[in-house]
């Protein structure tokens, strides 16, 4: 990464926060960017600490205009854009019978617009560089998970939309991935809407025997430099993506009965 200029959405905690630490000891240039700015100043002060060179453009990626001053910002001040991150992101918890409508809305906004107008505005950058367009998605983005209808139709959007670039781009060069944790400790279990839109606050699963934040970014680190097209990160994630191609009808009610067990489900 010695060089390459990384943008990092979502870059004020949890993957994002750990991302730009390992992109930036790995020797990159890191943008990061978010609506929180006293977050993602506290993390431009740990990446200077590390002596990383970096960038912190306060924004939201589900505005358009904030996309586009993002990208133009990085390119005057590094003149390049080797990879972009589409890290940005936020769940929900309830049922769809019971959820505004406007918490999906939100959903799609800031999980799959924010991916697109990233990229739009980032590719014509990524394909001099023939650099990496990375997507942080879910198992969710294979299996509908129950209580998350918002979520999983988000990330199921964000995996087509980023495959469809993949076979757009054969030939220019361009390294498409799509990177799925397990359940991971990070502030976007903490910040979920419920029903209403309000944040669910705590998560309701046990953060000790979730995968750190840290992890994750190792190997999404290693991903890009490997030029990976997916990476699904837990042995429980694989089997359930090999279980959803082969025998679907099993998954749903593997699924159904595990997302049952959570602290206080909806589904007696």
């Amino acid at each position: 990464m010695k060089n390459k200029v990384i943008i990092i959405t979502g870059g004020s905690s949890g993957i994002g926060r750990a991302c730009a630490l390992a992109f930036g000891r790995a020797g990159g240039k890191v943008v990061i960017s978010a609506r929180n700015t006293q977050k993602l100043q506290e993390v431009g002060q740990e990446l200077a600490a590390a002596g990383v060179e970096y960038l912190a453009v306060t924004g939201d990626v589900s505005k358009e205009v904030d996309c586009i001053r993002l990208i133009e910002e990085t390119v005057v001040r590094f003149g390049k854009i080797d990879v972009m991150l589409n890290n940005a992101g936020i769940s929900m918890r309830a049922l769809f019978q019971d959820v505004d409508l406007e918490v999906i809305r939100q959903l799609m906004d800031i999980n799959f617009w924010g991916t697109v107008y990233c990229t739009k505005y980032a590719l014509p950058y990524l394909l001099k560089t023939k650099g990496s367009v990375i997507g942080v998605s879910s198992i969710a983005g294979y299996q509908g998970l129950p209580g998350r209808t918002g979520y999983s139709a988000s990330k199921f959007a964000m995996q087509g939309f980023l495959g469809a670039l993949r076979t757009e781009t054969l030939h220019q060069g361009l390294h498409v991935m799509i990177a799925c944790p397990g359940f991971t400790a990070s502030n976007i279990r903490n910040t979920a809407l419920a029903a209403d839109g309000r944040q669910q606050g705590e998560s309701p699963r046990d953060e000790r025997k979730m995968m750190t934040s840290e992890e994750v970014a190792a190997m999404i680190l290693e991903g890009t430099r490997r030029r990976r097209r997916e990476m699904v990160m837990t042995s429980q994630g694989k089997l359930t993506v090999f279980l959803s191609k082969w025998l679907p009808g099993l998954t749903d009610k593997l699924v159904y009965n595990h997302m049952k067990k959570e602290p206080d489900s909806p589904f007696k």
